[in-house]
């Protein structure tokens, strides 16, 4: 499968960004756990250099738990803090505001020694679509106040939400790069529902989802859909739509039903904890 995707309002809201940064002290950047590196915005890290960095490793649920430990010491190595998150589900949800004020511990002291005390830290939310940062941000401050929707690109305009005494945060809309220069990231956000599916194939899509589960965690697709693995994609796909009765008119198997229903049960987390990413890689 062959991935490009830009749409126009994100060469606006990185803009929007540059500006932006200059008035804030924390980057807070939210990831998919299951794919770190490829769920990142390259430009954070230029636009955020002169800032604290803090990463919420988010849907850690869904995700690896031995994989989310190791990111999350690839990450600290890197010089971010880090959080494994659920936001839905308000998991790591009270860790955040003591980590926040720990990585702006400088800016805290300096404030100090200048004579200006409870002064907020300034935090801004960037992410890449569909990566939950709007869902954070209402679970974090109790109340929704930023708009939530499960397809991408949601959030289109910039607010600030003072969360208590300490925290302000600037939402801003989720960006992308405007090619993926090596088609596995194209193809990881795919997966987990950050390229808009009416743009993809779903049965191709299905059919590299079944490779990668094949090599990375053999057996998972015998023991849910009674399948015989080791064999080419295809064939997996042909006998999940036979196991699963995914049949249309004429008893015909439906292989776009099946192929939807592989891909669904992916990213619902009921085909398990499943990381697409190794740092060792």
């Amino acid at each position: 499968m062959h991935f490009q995707w830009y749409p126009g309002h994100m060469t606006k809201a990185k803009r929007q960004m540059q500006e932006d940064i200059k008035l804030i002290d924390l980057v807070i950047e939210l990831v998919d756990a299951r794919i770190p590196l490829s769920s990142r915005n390259p430009d954070i890290d230029d636009l955020g250099k002169q800032k604290a960095r803090l990463i919420l490793m988010n849907k850690a649920d869904l995700a690896s738990e031995e994989q989310n430990k190791a990111w999350a010491a690839y990450f600290k190595e890197k010089g971010f803090f880090v959080v494994k998150l659920d936001a839905r589900n308000r998991a790591g949800i009270k860790t955040i505001n003591e980590v926040i004020l720990d990585a702006c511990k400088e800016k805290i002291e300096r404030d100090r020694r200048r004579g200006i005390k409870n002064r907020p830290v300034r935090a801004m939310v960037v992410g890449i679509p569909n990566v939950g940062k709007s869902t954070f941000i209402n679970t974090y401050a109790g109340k929704a106040c930023a708009k939530t929707g499960n397809k991408p690109g949601v959030t289109k305009g910039k607010q600030w939400i003072r969360l208590n005494k300490n925290v302000e945060l600037l939402d801003t809309p989720g960006i992308l790069w405007p090619k993926f220069e090596d088609q596995k990231v194209g193809l990881c956000l795919a997966l987990v529902g950050s390229i808009k599916d009416e743009i993809l194939n779903i049965d191709e899509l299905s059919l590299e989802l079944i490779n990668i589960l094949q090599a990375r965690y053999p057996g998972l697709l015998a023991q849910r859909y009674g399948v015989t693995e080791g064999q080419k994609p295809a064939e997996i796909l042909k006998e999940i739509a036979g196991n699963r009765k995914c049949v249309k008119k004429g008893n015909e198997l439906d292989y776009g039903k099946a192929a939807s229903m592989v891909i669904d049960e992916f990213r619902s987390g009921r085909l398990g904890k499943i990381t697409l990413e190794f740092p060792q890689e």
